[in-house]
């Protein structure tokens, strides 16, 4: 089975707005192929944010392919293999939201998220997020350039097999206890009008309050609780840090609403893809 690590970088707030894309394939205990891309979005709307994350411009996109160009000769492996992605959710959320966008089939997928990877087999108080992992295992790579961060998710993959010695990627993850996620494909579908939330996410939103909760970890180490909260404009997440408590939206609550879980100390990744794609209907409604 191919066994390749992905990463993408998006032009904004939205799972279908990739601008890059990166890949690093597996064999034989090495990183055997890279390639990375460039990627026009549906939309041109860069959020200065993310600009500032990685570093692409629209001027940079406009003669690249498209979401559906520039994925073609991949699909083949990424529907029949293992995938790597450091935050596993946004990266999977991304290639789904992309190909539906495109109106493509989306396939059936398995992953692996190498941040569990790195808590289970090196784990520290400052964290797992990419960077700090790779610079503890000494792994040199430029963040945030998707062919970069694709090669870094699949060393830190190798790293943890020599750790464990464990041969491959799927007795890596029995070994450890991190389950290989599976999602199921479907047919492809009419790009869904800006604002239009299905029945099944309204009612999944309206229990969310009083179900969705988050531990973080903060940069020093201290664990703080995020709460998602009816609020007198909508459902709002809280954080017990300093800022959260003085109303401001902290790092930890912008983490959770992209979807981003390298902090995330609870057992409950899952569950921030659903925030993530339920405050993003909000978002699209408003």
């Amino acid at each position: 089975m191919t066994v390749l690590a992905l990463d993408f970088e998006t032009a904004n707030e939205r799972r279908d707005s990739a601008c890059a894309v990166g890949l690093a394939w597996i064999a034989d205990g090495r990183i055997v192929r890279r390639e990375s891309h460039l990627i026009r979005p549906p939309e041109m709307r860069f959020a200065p944010g993310n600009i500032r994350v990685h570093g692409i411009l629209p001027s940079n996109v406009v003669d690249a392919p498209d979401f559906a160009g520039a994925m073609a000769p991949y699909l083949d492996d990424l529907a029949g293999g293992l995938i790597l992605a450091h935050n596993a959710s946004f990266d999977i959320g991304v290639l789904r939201a992309g190909l539906a966008r495109a109106g493509l089939p989306v396939p059936d997928l398995a992953y692996l998220c190498t941040v569990q990877v790195a808590r289970r087999v090196f784990p520290a108080p400052e964290g797992c997020g990419l960077g700090k992992v790779a610079r503890r295992l000494g792994i040199r790579f430029e963040h945030h350039d998707a062919g970069e961060d694709a090669y870094a998710c699949a060393a830190i993959a190798l790293a943890a097999m020599r750790e464990t010695e464990t041969p491959d990627v799927h007795r890596l993850a029995a070994a450890i206890g991190v389950p290989i996620a599976r999602v199921a494909g479907g047919p492809p579908h009419p790009h869904r009008i800006p604002g239009a939330i299905s029945g099944r996410a309204l009612a999944a939103f309206s229990a969310a309050p009083a179900a969705l909760s988050f531990a973080m970890r903060g940069s020093t180490g201290n664990r703080y609780d995020v709460v998602l909260e009816e609020r007198a404009g909508g459902p709002q997440l809280r954080c017990t840090c300093r800022a959260g408590r003085f109303g401001m939206r902290c790092r930890h609550v912008k983490a959770l609403e992209i979807g981003d879980i390298s902090d995330l100390l609870s057992d409950n990744a899952t569950d921030v893809a659903l925030l993530a794609r339920m405050l993003g209907a909000r978002a699209r409604v408003a």
